[in-house]
């Protein structure tokens, strides 16, 4: 039972929620998921099973495409809907090129606060818990990159736009500092994430889906390879030699990655000869070797 299901998270329930539904239909202790959702939000939620749990942090930093509505005019202590408006403004001035304007200095690499309803921890407290007893706790930026950035519909004072961007994104933020660049204030209506990495909203699963296929026992056709996420490391083979090698962790010379050293490349994914996915391995400059990172078998 290792791989990854492509779930349709949907709204009014936590990825942990998700998670521990699947955990009790599946009956598998490690259950695990990538990127968090806001409980409002919907859309691609990635959920680990078994040995899958130990690529999350490889999915963790594939990018990620939502469709957000944004409504101008107030703004909220928690960035979207749900929160408490702290700010309202007049959006009678805002066009569509005014927006596209306010837009621009948020495409590529950018500076981004994140909201303080957020599960961030400060001292190992969760930032919306205290945020909930009153208390503010100034945020570090962090630098993240908006790679696309389009206007889909203005329906005045609702704006839909499309987000492709890199891990660390909030799109709660980006609302609240759009409307705190137009002047006027604004949260995050309503949000979709439609593609993480390699999963596409159109092909995810929705939880009475899921419920329905475990009953039946036919989960399995919705679990994705732990390699299906790994997909933009180049691939090697090994020999039974350098399988074993592999096992016993020991470093590795690839002949078929011999021109590493002129490349980006830090990872590589190995198969054996028959095609079994045997893990990652991880190259280390100094040795001009690689070293087993994660294994499989």
């Amino acid at each position: 039972m290792d791989g990854i299901l492509n779930v349709d998270k949907p709204a009014g329930q936590t990825s942990y929620g998700v998670v521990a539904r699947i955990k009790r239909l599946s009956g598998e202790r490690r259950v695990g998921h990538a990127g968090t959702l806001d409980p409002d939000a919907t859309g691609v939620l990635p959920v680990c099973i078994g040995k899958a749990t130990r690529i999350v942090e490889y999915l963790s930093d594939a990018s990620k495409t939502y469709q957000a509505v944004i409504e101008l005019g107030a703004a909220t202590d928690t960035y979207d809907a749900a929160g408490k408006v702290l700010q309202r403004g007049d959006t009678s001035g805002i066009d569509r090129t005014k927006l596209e304007s306010a837009l621009n200095p948020f495409r590529g690499p950018i500076s981004q606060v994140p909201p303080m309803y957020s599960a961030l921890k400060h001292n190992g407290e969760p930032l919306y818990k205290l945020a909930r007893a009153g208390i503010s706790i100034e945020r570090k930026s962090r630098n993240i990159t908006i790679y696309r950035l389009d206007i889909t519909d203005w329906q005045p004072p609702l704006v839909t736009i499309e987000v492709e961007c890199s891990k660390g994104t909030y799109i709660r933020s980006l609302a609240h500092d759009l409307g705190q660049a137009l002047g006027c204030g604004a949260y995050l209506k309503n949000l979709i994430r439609t593609t993480y990495g390699p999963f596409n909203i159109n092909a995810a699963v929705s939880l009475p889906q899921l419920e329905e296929a475990f009953h039946e026992k036919r989960w399995k056709q919705f679990l994705y390879s732990i390699d299906y996420v790994l997909q933009n490391y180049r691939a090697v083979v090994m020999d039974e030699a350098a399988e074993k090698a592999m096992k016993q962790g020991n470093l590795l010379t690839l002949e078929q990655m011999a021109s590493q050293e002129n490349t980006s490349e830090t990872h590589c994914r190995a198969y054996a000869i028959d095609g079994r996915f045997l893990g990652i391995l991880r190259y280390v400059p100094d040795k001009a070797m690689w070293q087993p990172e994660k294994v499989f078998f």
